[in-house]
């Protein structure tokens, strides 16, 4: 059985298959490909942002690493700054600036991923990374789009215009983006570890910068950050067990609520797929919000229920699986000099502070709705393994995908293909080819988009054929994505 990753770009998912090949394991190829992404998918990650990673299969007991952001330090800060984003079809509204930055967490846990299940030093790791910082990666379609509907927020400072656009404008498919800055931040990682960006000169810098623009990012907030395992969380879908991102993620516990609700009928049709989303979002009250931090609360939850981001997902030879998901949200436009690191504008997301921004209280991970999983079959081997992007419909994405695979027969590529649908408040966004004619009949508010668009979410998904045991993998064509196999 080959190894294989799919990725939000080609070359991240090319830097993760090198790596399989030269004898790293799923969590190698996942971390290489991460570092890769710095570069080729700048607007949706790097150093700057937080994540999740989820391990299991192959003799790896399963786990959740959460190295999401951490609400900061409270204080007098600068007002949000709103940025309107439109996907055509609709729009969205972000904030950023200083007071948007929260604690970023990716150092900290891509350090404790290959301290935990990795097999190759972190220098071996990032140096593929670097060297494609310095040479730089040309745009394709989909990044140029990202940046062409962020293009606010880049030239919102001068240094998020000098890192991110040319003449005035985003840069465009073909063009190239590169930092020699950021190729030193990566090999500094790769030397150091992530000691340099929660104590050290990084550590200062950042604060500085942040400090300068009227956030309240501290050193203590970054020195006392620590990425933290946990225990998925699991639900019977069918035969199998989905292990996703247990709680304080938002995410992962509305997908376990819907795929449990699903699981009581037959294969869903897309008023049956509404009807879970709207029973997820519905669940979504500020006691749900307020109690994700409690021990505990996703056994409590179902019971009483039931009664800009990227992703790597990796199969390795042996059948270890690792799923990880980043973002920086869409950047706050704080580009930290002489470092190459944006920093993320999670503390403004609207979709991450559902009980009003600045409610969190200092270190509490936000509720984000990422939710990287795990799919295991009857055999306890993993089947499928799976995130997205794509802020609120990260959960409808995946769901989507999980829907596809398991009760219509598709393979990876197929099911990340296919057209999707979003409940979003009361109305029903939709892709073309989905037949709407029996949400039309119930009266509800339809948005259908005139083409496939990254709005639904970015989901990279890999699978091992139930029967026959071969691999494949599929990167979502809304974001770029590609599957590169070792």
């Amino acid at each position: 059985m080959d190894g294989i990753v799919a990725a939000g770009h080609p070359v991240s998912a090319e830097a993760g298959a090198a790596v399989l090949r030269e004898g790293g394991n799923a969590v190698d190829a996942a971390i290489a490909a991460c570092l890769a992404s710095w570069t080729a998918e700048p607007l949706l990650t790097g150093p700057g942002a937080g994540g999740y990673l989820m391990v299991a299969g192959g003799g790896w007991e399963p786990a959740l690493l959460d190295f999401f952001v951490a609400a900061p330090s409270a204080g007098e800060r600068a007002p949000l700054t709103p940025v309107v984003v439109s996907f055509g079809d609709a729009t969205q509204v972000f904030h950023v600036g200083a007071a948007s930055v929260g604690v970023p967490g990716t150092p900290s846990g891509l350090e404790e991923a290959a301290r935990r299940w990795g097999s190759l030093p972190l220098a071996d790791l990032a140096a593929g990374a670097a060297a494609l910082a310095r040479a730089g990666v040309p745009l394709n379609e989909a990044q140029a789009y990202v940046s062409e509907i962020l293009e606010g927020i880049l030239l919102s400072t001068p240094e998020a215009a000098a890192a991110f656009t040319r003449d005035g404008r985003a840069l465009r498919a073909g063009e190239a983006f590169r930092s020699d800055e950021l190729a030193e931040t990566i090999e500094r990682f790769g030397r150091d570890g992530a000691a340099p960006f929660v104590r050290g000169d990084l550590a200062d810098a950042i604060v500085a910068c942040v400090a300068d623009g009227g956030g309240t990012l501290s050193g203590s907030d970054l020195a006392g950050y620590d990425a933290v395992v946990r225990a998925p969380a699991t639900v019977r879908y069918r035969d199998r067990r989905v292990l996703t991102n247990p709680p304080p993620s938002a995410g992962g516990t509305l997908l376990a609520l819907a795929l449990a609700h699903l699981d009581a009928s037959g294969p869903p049709t897309p008023s049956a797929l509404v009807d879970a989303m709207a029973r997820a979002q519905g669940a979504r009250t500020p006691e749900f919000d307020a109690g994700l931090a409690e021990p505990g609360f996703l056994e409590r939850f179902l019971r009483a229920q039931l009664g800009s981001t990227t992703h790597v997902s990796v199969i390795d030879a042996d059948g270890r699986a690792c799923a990880v998901t980043c973002t920086n949200g869409e950047g706050s436009g704080l580009v930290v000099p002489g470092t190459g690191i944006h920093l993320n504008n999670v503390m403004g997301e609207e979709d991450l502070n559902p009980l009003g921004f600045f409610t969190a209280p200092p270190g509490r991970r936000m509720p984000s709705m990422m939710a990287p999983t795990v799919v295991l079959g009857e055999d306890g081997d993993v089947e499928l393994v799976l995130g997205s992007a794509g802020s609120n419909r990260i959960r409808s994405a995946i769901l989507q995908v999980i829907v596809g695979v398991t009760d219509h027969g598709l393979d990876a590529r197929a099911a990340v293909e296919a057209p999707r649908l979003h409940l979003e408040g009361s109305t029903v966004y939709a892709e073309p080819g989905i037949d709407l004619s029996s949400l039309a009949a119930r009266g509800l508010a339809l948005a259908p988009f005139r083409a496939r668009n990254l709005f639904f979410g970015g989901a990279q998904a890999v699978e091992r054929d139930r029967a026959g045991g071969a691999l494949n993998g599929a990167g979502d064509p809304r974001r770029g994505g590609a599957a590169a196999r070792a």
